[in-house]
């Protein structure tokens, strides 16, 4: 049963924005905007809670962000579970990875009208603790079960004076004779098919977005690669507080990452958008036998229960909101691939950007606001770009299917063992604490010569003819996996 009050908006206000889709952007667009002083309408098919795979890892930089907000107690009171570092295992050797630490990291801004009394701070429940997240020296990360945290985050839109929720399915953009964009067609349960009317109409409904192509009809994702996921019961994870990547010479990426207390997510890589005909045989075959020991009891036990969950590994690069009286954000406008866990800090940081540039404009300008979204574009660049690089660039490397590849994925994690920068610079990019492209782009280098190194030495004296002409295959390929994507993020 629905609630009436999830039914009743008023189609006869012009709303300051409406925002189509209350997944994880929706309600953090639509609560900094009311805490501005806009009067808000968002949209979302069902207020029930989901049930997904996706969105379960909160990068640091996406808990900052969060903080920017005034909306980091939507960690709270959900079992959510702490994440310090990474664990990268190869081929039996592993390296552990933290966070980096906060002095080396800008200060948390805190937006005007956004954060006050207290918000930006965690507070005190079973799993969450204030001394760990408030006052240790390093970031810190977080993994929960998606629903909870996206109930949260709608409690808190709940909350807001400036906030109309509504429960209907959007059918429908709504263009005036100029072709701008003037809202939405909602289909209402009891009310049929209704307009709602706003100065600026903001789309954030996901991965599977319907409205993205209101920007371009040619704005629709490439889909390469799949994840199939399970849920491990009591899992004994090699490195409690850690995400676990999983590689080797002879199988696909394996991420491990704990969930709440009792929960662990396993989620193994597939290089196809089309998945094997028989699951649990390929994971039997290709998974199994390359998993830490201390994971394969809860491993069969998943595997005995055959509930397997899969989802498509998508890139869309970013494109310009240049439509009047639209704006488009979050998965609707950009993805990368999951691998690295970024698709919620990217998306957070865009809300962080987005209220500071039009949170205290007019709407009703809807010029003054366009050229502000055109300018946007463009400054969101250098923050989004990094990680959405990365997470394509590291996915090549780590789902290695040629020589050249596995000699870069093999140079990667020898770069990682040598220590000091060579594991804080490339994990304070991941975490989004470092939004410098070019240095992005020195690292990558950096991981490729070495990888021509390595592959120098392995070949010895002798093989110095073929081991030099093996080098320009490498570093070839790492332009082919690297330079292309940054092209596009930056250029685009």
């Amino acid at each position: 049963m629905v609630a009436t009050e999830l039914l009743n908006a008023d189609s006869g206000v012009i709303y300051d924005a409406i925002v189509i889709g209350a997944g994880v952007i929706g309600p953090a667009v639509a609560t900094g905007l009311a805490r501005k002083g806009k009067k808000v309408l968002i949209v979302e098919r069902d207020w029930s809670m989901p049930d997904r795979i996706v969105g379960e890892l909160l990068q640091p930089g996406g808990l900052r962000a969060l903080r920017s907000l005034g909306m980091v107690q939507a960690i709270n009171h959900i079992d959510a579970y702490p994440v310090t570092g990474y664990t990268v295992f190869y081929n039996g050797e592993h390296v552990d990875i933290p966070y980096p630490y906060k002095s080396s990291c800008p200060p948390v801004e805190k937006l005007k009208d956004l954060v006050k009394d207290g918000n930006d701070k965690v507070v005190e429940d079973e799993t969450i603790h204030i001394k760990e997240y408030e006052e240790d020296e390093r970031e810190r990360g977080v993994a929960f079960v998606h629903g909870k945290f996206l109930n949260n985050l709608r409690s808190i839109v709940g909350q807001e004076k400036n906030i109309t929720r509504l429960q209907g399915n959007c059918v429908e953009i709504l263009r005036n004779a100029e072709n701008e964009v003037v809202g939405a067609k909602v289909n209402i349960e009891g009310r049929g098919k209704v307009d709602f009317k706003a100065h600026l109409t903001i789309i954030c409904d996901g991965i599977f977005s319907r409205f993205r192509r209101e920007l371009d009809s040619q704005h629709v994702p490439s889909v390469s690669s799949s994840f199939v996921g399970m849920a491990l019961k009591n899992a004994k994870n090699p490195a409690p507080m850690h995400g676990h990547v999983i590689l080797g010479t002879n199988h696909m990426p394996v991420l491990v990452y704990q969930i709440s207390p009792d929960e662990t997510r396993i989620l193994c890589a597939y290089n196809s958008p089309k998945l094997p005909t028989d699951i649990k045989s390929w994971l039997i075959k290709d998974v199994q036998p390359f998993l830490p020991e201390s994971l394969r009891p809860s491993f069969d036990e998943a595997l005995s229960d055959g509930k397997f969950r899969s989802m498509p590994n998508s890139y869309l690069p970013a494109r310009q909101n240049d439509v009047t009286g639209l704006c488009v954000i979050g998965d609707a406008l950009n993805m990368r691939h999951p691998l690295t866990g970024g698709g919620m800090t990217v998306g957070l940081n865009d809300v962080v950007l987005l209220i500071k540039n039009i949170g205290d404009l007019d709407f009703s300008d809807r010029e003054t606001v366009l050229d502000e979204l055109l300018g946007y574009h463009y400054e969101r660049k250098n923050y989004d770009s990094v990680i959405n690089v990365l997470s394509v660039a590291l996915y090549s490397l780590f789902a290695a299917d040629n020589d050249n590849l596995k000699k870069l994925q093999k140079g990667c994690f020898k770069y990682f063992q040598r220590g000091g920068d060579c594991v804080s610079v490339p994990v304070a990019f991941l975490s989004g604490v470092l939004p410098r492209p070019l240095l992005l782009t020195r690292v990558f280098s950096a991981v490729a010569l070495y990888a021509v190194y390595l592959n120098i030495e392995e070949r010895g004296f002798l093989g110095l003819p073929m081991a030099l002409l093996e080098g320009i295959m490498i570093l070839f390929t790492a332009a082919k996996v690297f330079t292309p994507f940054l092209y596009r993020e930056l250029c685009s």
